[in-house]
């Protein structure tokens, strides 16, 4: 009996997972045959859990197409979810940067290998594609990936890429471990990560780490945008996420005098 509420639970996941991929976005919703193609589940099993999932509210499903999305239940879990405090802190942050420069801010969290936007605005004048909140993207190839890493050592990097395939998502991503660790040590000499065309043509970026108490990095503040409009003000976009970072950071009760955890220790 464990076992088997243990396999609906990981189905269920799976699911949820699944309805948040890029397609189901785009698409609007997924039906219970394309579910059940991309989990490579059963189509009854599935049918089963979407029907649970929808009962409890965790998913809606269109009356017209029906197709499954993601349900407003799960965005009001998700709102709760987290460090409460690193949320109270970063939507002014970021609100303040999206002012300031005119650009699209992320606030993002490492999530294994991972990038995870958790908070996200954009300028008013801003066409944006939905949904940025809760999406992830590889840390080797954005600007908040190498932030986040900062304080990392070179075998803590290998170690955590190791299962990674270094996929070049923009041109100039980084094919190999050392490429991406001689770019995360320009970051932290730099004092912010910056991004050209790493994660996708025509797009740059920067970021800088954001700390708690301890000085451990925590999560990271990222400003990107098109290479046109972004790539003559990069200096000056850097300065200022790096600044708002160290503003969330006191805010969060870090001490800008106070020196960063060493490379490589447990105090990270």
């Amino acid at each position: 009996m464990v076992a088997d509420t243990a396999t609906s639970l990981r189905r269920g996941i799976v699911v949820l997972q699944t309805l948040q991929s890029d397609e189901a976005i785009a698409a609007g919703g997924l039906g219970v045959l394309r579910v059940a193609e991309l989990v490579g589940d059963d189509k009854s099993q599935i049918s089963r859990t979407l029907k649970a999932l929808h009962e409890c509210g965790l998913v809606d499903r269109d009356r017209d197409t029906r197709a499954y999305r993601l349900g407003w239940a799960l965005f009001a879990l998700a709102a709760r979810a987290g460090d409460t405090h690193l949320l109270a802190a970063g939507e002014r942050t970021v609100r303040e940067l999206v002012q300031a420069l005119g650009e699209r801010v992320h606030l993002t969290i490492l999530q294994g290998a991972d990038v995870l936007t958790v908070l996200s605005e954009s300028p008013p004048h801003t066409i944006q594609a939905a949904g940025w909140v809760g999406r992830s993207v590889p840390a080797h190839c954005a600007s908040s990936g190498q932030a986040l890493l900062v304080d990392h050592s070179l075998e803590e990097v290998v170690e955590l890429l190791a299962d990674v395939e270094l996929v070049p998502l923009g041109p100039n991503a980084p094919r190999t471990i050392e490429e991406f660790y001689g770019r995360l040590e320009a970051a932290r000499e730099r004092g912010y990560a910056l991004v050209d065309e790493e994660f996708e043509p025509g797009l740059v970026a920067v970021a800088a780490p954001v700390r708690d108490f301890r000085g451990r990095v925590v999560a990271a503040l990222n400003v990107s945008g098109p290479k046109f409009r972004l790539a003559d003000r990069l200096e000056e976009a850097g300065h200022a996420v790096a600044d708002a970072a160290g503003r969330m950071s006191e805010l969060l009760g870090w001490q800008r005098a106070r020196t960063a955890a060493p490379v490589g220790t447990d105090a990270r």
